[in-house]
């Protein structure tokens, strides 16, 4: 008698399984197999780590772990190199690839200020692959019941990834937007007529002081550590940049003024950093005791010694 009953319940689980039955994603003890191949649109999870700006690793409310790849973006590489052509008007220049480095910190950065140990809703499309090349699941991420795969491309964190999504064309639209307006790594950008596009898509070609680095996350409590944020200029003209009586603005309006004789040299650097020290060539400090640019987002304004805003840009 027992051995009928399991004969039949080895039945029952077969033709369960032909029909297709599959776990639901709301089930608490999903595990990263069901989500892969379940139907339903989406399931509850923490971010355990922000990897960089478009990949985290998160886990189930059962414990089980998986790594998500958001769908239809792609923000700049932090562990590798970038590739300019891939990002439209963007030189496939030295400078242009250290620019999109950049880029892709602050994008790294923005990622982890919004979902770093926070639970949110990934979703799935039915059109798109449920996992990538490597495994990893293709998903948008919904914090606070917004998409923060389409917030990455509306604030310029993220270009329009080539793969197929329902999103596509308002992804493409948003893109089209942030490019236009110079926001996040299209500030890496050239407008048509060839100088570097300001935020705000105004460009002033006879200007050859660009902001090609900006590095807001400093190594543990960013308050205690101001020196490890600061922000890279660098002359890409051929005449030397006297930036007596320049400053240097967040969007609070905290300022800071360089130093009378501080000069550029063409194809030279200075890095500007938050915290205190002696400056030196290649180098200045804004002489605070915390930081100044917000991990999260902020805007760098420049301006020359009669006020005039010579460069800004958002990341």
């Amino acid at each position: 008698m027992r051995t009928g009953i399991a004969l039949l319940s080895i039945a029952l689980l077969v033709t369960s399984g032909c029909l297709g039955f599959a776990p639901s994603v709301s089930d608490a003890g999903a595990t990263p197999q069901d989500v892969s191949n379940q139907d339903g649109p989406s399931v509850r999870v923490t971010v355990t780590e922000v990897v960089d700006g478009d990949t985290m690793k998160v886990k189930y409310t059962n414990g089980s772990r998986d790594t998500v790849r958001l769908l239809g973006v792609d923000t700049p590489e932090v562990y590798g190199s970038n590739t300019p052509d891939e990002f439209e008007g963007v030189p496939d220049t030295e400078a242009g690839a250290a620019c999109l480095e950049t880029a892709g910190e602050n994008a790294s950065a923005y990622a982890k200020a919004r979902l770093s140990g926070q639970e949110v809703s990934l979703v799935f499309d039915e059109t798109a692959d449920r996992r990538g090349y490597y495994g990893r699941l293709l998903g948008y991420v919904y914090v606070d019941g917004q998409s923060f795969n389409y917030d990455l491309i509306e604030t310029g964190h993220a270009r329009v990834y080539d793969s197929t999504f329902t999103e596509r064309e308002r992804y493409q639209t948003a893109e089209k937007d942030a490019r236009t307006a110079g926001r996040g790594l299209w500030s890496c950008a050239e407008s048509e007529s060839g100088g570097t596009m300001t935020s705000d898509g105004d460009n002033d070609g006879n200007t050859t002081i660009e902001i090609v680095r900006v590095h807001p996350d400093a190594d543990g409590n960013d308050n205690e550590n101001p020196n490890g944020e600061y922000v890279v200029f660098r002359n890409e003209g051929e005449q030397v940049i006297d930036l007596s009586g320049w400053s240097v603005a967040d969007a609070a309006d905290n300022e800071y003024t360089f130093p009378s004789g501080t000069t550029l040299e063409p194809d030279a650097e200075l890095t500007l950093k938050s915290g205190t020290g002696t400056d030196r060539e290649g180098t200045v400090y804004w002489g605070r005791n915390s930081a100044v640019w917000n991990n999260g987002g902020d805007t760098i304004t420049l301006r020359d010694a009669d006020g005039t805003v010579v460069r800004e840009r958002r990341y």
